[in-house]
């Protein structure tokens, strides 16, 4: 896969080069680096960041190339995060929603050969357009009130943690219709951002990961006609594109996560190396590499079981095991780097702190440790997990 890449360090000429997306990246860190701390420290988006990934042609680097996009599968796009994310944690974990509403459908055109997601592809290439994503606020049990219309639905809905909200084109969300038997279902559609009865809200004030954007959006009595539905499921139970998009989305959502505790032990390392080297800080440094690895190794099969292109109740619990796993030991590796680095890894100007508070985020995606757990056991016993998540 190839992409633009935009030299922003010349004399202003639009020198335009050919590179993958992981080389983009690359060549953005010192950039992203810079402006990381001004978004954390005023919890601001990371707006400017947006308009940097959007001009060197990341956007659409997840869409098919016969669709005009850059082609990339989804182990290339979680190394752009990964990598991203040693700079930004804010930046990498916002842009993992995006890029993960861009692979489902690529995936889905590629491997199902499902023409309907055509059209947003091409779009997402050929206008690098941003898709958001309502997260949590819309998994399993779905949320919002949906309400039968002539010719489609009204739509009522407050969805939480919508990250890069400021920046986005389209959300890609769903609403919960109730018929007149009381039977729940759930309706799937996008949003456009710029309708007149979508609005954000800012409410984005947090422990970590300040630069995300994650505001409230509220749908007030958004008319989504038919044809606009992509597709109903039943309230409450997991759907078979439901185990696409954990299968696919999930080890995108955790590179970003597993670059952050990366970054992190390389900061430790580097002023633990300042001081004389004692046997308790050789056992602090022994510790979080191992912990680091188990992360690494989590998260490499995180993308094995992707790269089986067979989603189902099982990729689903290996995914989720893994995601798990990763949360565990990477929130553990940026403990012990804070304590690695002594009282200098307290201070701000060292970038360990914002490292330490960023990883928290890791607990709270789904499938958080409970149904996690459960949903492992279901299948190790053999018992049905259509209702638990």
């Amino acid at each position: 896969m190839s992409t633009a890449s935009i030299d922003t360090t010349g004399d202003g000429a639009a020198a335009v080069s050919i590179a993958s997306p992981v080389a983009i990246a690359r060549e953005l860190l010192p950039t992203l680096a810079e402006r990381a701390e001004r978004f954390d420290e005023t919890d601001s988006f990371v707006a400017e960041n947006y308009a940097l990934l959007k001009e060197a042609g990341l956007v659409e680097a997840g869409v098919p190339a016969e669709l005009g996009g850059g082609g990339a599968d989804v182990a290339e796009l979680a190394e752009m995060l990964r990598v991203m994310a040693h700079a930004c944690g804010s930046t990498a974990l916002a842009f993992s929603m995006h890029t993960h509403q861009v692979a489902i459908p690529a995936w889905r055109w590629r491997h199902q050969q499902v023409a309907a997601v055509e059209p947003l592809l091409k779009r997402v290439a050929t206008e690098r357009l941003i898709l958001l994503s309502s997260g949590g606020s819309d998994w399993i049990g779905g949320s919002g009130k949906a309400v039968k219309a002539d010719g489609g639905y009204r739509v009522t809905a407050r969805k939480v943690f919508t990250s890069g909200a400021e920046a986005g084109d389209i959300l890609m969300t769903g609403a919960v219709y109730e018929d007149e038997y009381g039977v729940q279902s759930v309706i799937h559609f996008g949003a456009p951002m710029k309708s007149s009865e979508v609005r954000v809200v800012n409410t984005w004030r947090t422990l970590g990961m300040r630069g995300t954007g994650s505001q409230d959006v509220v749908l007030e009595e958004l008319f989504i006609p038919d044809a606009g539905v992509a597709f109903t499921r039943k309230a409450g139970e997991w759907h078979p594109v439901f185990q696409i998009i954990a299968t696919i989305a999930f080890p995108l959502i955790y590179a970003a996560y597993l670059g952050v505790a990366e970054s992190a032990r390389d900061i430790a390392i580097d002023l633990a190396k300042r001081k004389e080297p004692r046997p308790y800080t050789l056992d602090l440094a022994g510790r979080m590499d191992t912990s680091l690895r188990a992360a690494q190794l989590a998260h490499r099969w995180m993308l094995e079981t992707v790269a089986k292109n067979a989603p189902s109740a099982e990729s689903v619990n290996e995914v989720m095991i893994e995601r798990s796993l990763v949360a565990e030991h990477a929130i553990r590796t940026v403990e012990l780097a804070l304590e690695l680095s002594g009282g200098a890894g307290f201070y701000r100007r060292n970038g360990l702190e914002r490292r330490f508070r960023d990883i928290q985020g890791a607990r709270f995606h789904p499938l958080q440790t409970g149904p996690q757990a459960r949903y492992a056991g279901a299948i190790a016993l053999g018992q049905p997990v259509t209702q638990i998540y």
